[in-house]
């Protein structure tokens, strides 16, 4: 057997696997909520289009302006303790070798080990930060491909390109089965979106659609009940 064959190779671009999986889930899920509540609830596909159409680009933006937020929010923070930490090591850099010296002893490093990697280690002052800021603040360093506005896009474009496909029915077909079409349309996409988790997750791409698809699923049922029942009262 080759050796490569035994080398297991990253999985690249997971950085706005988050992104783009909540944001295409959540746009195919409450795209198609208003879909099935008012398909419930017995109005005009006219109706059912604009509906869709406003929930798709308001709420798409609205979700990626509170990723673009809190990114931008948690990135300040990582940063600001960053200087914190920097700063304590410049000032007290007898109680930081102290603290390093606990993390590696408690990581299973022997003393002598311990003493003769710290000179070495506080040779690269980035790493020496990255390393307090892990074990002391327990956060992890920031990834210098993932930024704000790019984990917004990924949740906006994610949000609407997945969200528009309860929708697209709705403008080629006028007949009574246009709701039945937009549903299987729409567990179709929920399955492959949950499919693909497992390109970068491991996980067993069909458990990970059918997870998927399970969530949607009740969603929509809840909005098409809730979209009944209230044609039924008013």
């Amino acid at each position: 057997m080759k050796h490569s064959s035994l080398v297991k190779h990253h999985a690249k671009g997971g950085a706005y696997l988050k992104d783009v999986v909540y944001g295409a889930n959540d746009g195919i899920i409450t795209t198609f909520a208003i879909v099935a509540g008012v398909a419930g609830a017995g109005v005009e596909n006219t109706i059912v289009i604009l509906l869709g159409l406003a929930n798709l680009f308001a709420d798409g933006f609205s979700m990626a302006a509170s990723n673009y937020l809190g990114s931008k929010s948690e990135r300040a923070y990582i940063l600001r303790e960053r200087v914190a930490e920097e700063l304590e090591l410049t000032e007290e850099p007898k109680v930081e070798h102290a603290e390093m010296f606990g993390f590696l002893r408690r990581k299973g490093y022997a003393k002598k080990d311990t003493e003769a990697l710290l000179p070495l280690l506080s040779k690269n002052k980035e790493f020496w930060l990255d390393v307090m800021m892990q074990e002391e603040l327990g956060i992890a360093p920031l990834d210098a491909n993932s930024t704000p506005i790019r984990a917004a896009s990924a949740t906006f474009f994610s949000f609407t390109a997945a969200g528009a496909v309860p929708l697209i029915p709705y403008f080629f077909i006028s007949t009574g089965s246009v709701f039945t079409v937009a549903a299987c349309s729409t567990a179709a996409m929920l399955f492959i979106v949950g499919a693909s988790r497992s390109l970068l997750t491991g996980q067993r791409w069909y458990l990970a659609g059918l997870e998927m698809l399970f969530v949607g699923g009740i969603a929509s049922l809840i909005a098409y009940g809730v979209g009944y029942g209230v044609s039924l009262v008013v």
